[in-house]
C-alpha cells in the first residue's frame, strides 16, 4: 500500500521545499512542544511519527529524550530526504521508514510493540475512509496502554478560525479538510477503539485552530 496516492506536505500547489519555513508561521514551535508535553517520551521508549514529514517533530522528541528509540514513517520520498539531512546535521538517531500510515504493521514489523504513536497535520489531508484506517493502524501497532498523541487542525469554533482554514482547505481539498473543522477526530479515535480521548490544548493560527488530541489503546 505504500505506493498510493497521498497529499503532499504543501497540499496541492505548493512545492514541499517551502513545507518548514511555511509551518514556522503557523506557531509551529509552541503546538510542537506542547504536543511533545503530552507525548513525555521516557527512556526506552518506542515512538512512532506517522506521516513524520520534514522530521521535526520527530527530531524534538529525540531531543527531548534521546535514550527513546523513534522512528519516522512517510510515504513522501522527498520529506523523508530532507528529514534525514536534518537528523545528520543534528547528529540524531531516528529511524526514518517509507510507509503510508494504514500501513504500520507492516512498516513496523521489526520495531515490537510502540508505546506512543504521534501524528501532526497529516489526518486533515485525508478522506474519511482513509482518517479511519490510520488510526486503526495506530491503534494496532500500540501495546496496550499505549499513547496516542495528534496534533491537528479540529473544531474551528469562530468565524474567524474558519475563514483562516479557508487556505488550508484551498490547499488539502474541501472534502477532506471540512470533517476536521466540524470535530470529527475525537469521534474517530473512539471508534478506532481508542479510550480517555481528550482535546487537551487549542492553539489559534494564521490558517485556523490547531488542537492537541491525547488517547490510550484500551
Amino acid at each position: 500500500m505504500t505506493e498510493r496516492a497521498f497529499t503532499p506536505a504543501m497540499g496541492r500547489f505548493a512545492p514541499t521545499r517551502l513545507y518548514d519555513p511555511v509551518a514556522s508561521l503557523m506557531r509551529e514551535r509552541l503546538w510542537r512542544g506542547l504536543l511533545a508535553m503530552h507525548v513525555a517520551p521516557r527512556p526506552d521508549d518506542v515512538i512512532v511519527d506517522v506521516g513524520c514529514g520534514t522530521g521535526s517533530l520527530a527530531l524534538l522528541l529525540h531531543r527531548v529524550e534521546p535514550r527513546a528509540r523513534v522512528i519516522g514513517v512517510d510515504p513522501d520520498h522527498e520529506v523523508l530526504a530532507t528529514a534525514r539531512r536534518k537528523a545528520g546535521l543534528a547528529g540524531a538517531a531516528v529511524g526514518w521508514r517509507t510507509g503510508m500510515g494504514d500501513a504500520l504493521p507492516e512498516v513496523l514489523a521489526d520495531a515490537g510493540p510502540v508505546d506512543t504513536a504521534v501524528s501532526s497535520l497529516v489526518l486533515h489531508q485525508c478522506p474519511i475512509p482513509m482518517k479511519e484506517s490510520i488510526l486503526a493502524s495506530m491503534h494496532t501497532v500500540l501495546r496496550p496502554g499505549g499513547k496516542l498523541v495528534v496534533a491537528d487542525y479540529g473544531r474551528q469554533r469562530t468565524r474567524r478560525m474558519r475563514l483562516a482554514f479557508r487556505v488550508v482547505q484551498f490547499a488539502d481539498g474541501f472534502a477532506d479538510t471540512q470533517p476536521n473543522a466540524d470535530g470529527v477526530l475525537p469521534r474517530l479515535m473512539s471508534e478506532a477503539g481508542f479510550g480517555e480521548v481528550r482535546e487537551a490544548e487549542v492553539v489559534s493560527t494564521v490558517s485556523g485552530s490547531i488542537s492537541i488530541y491525547v488517547a490510550r489503546r484500551d
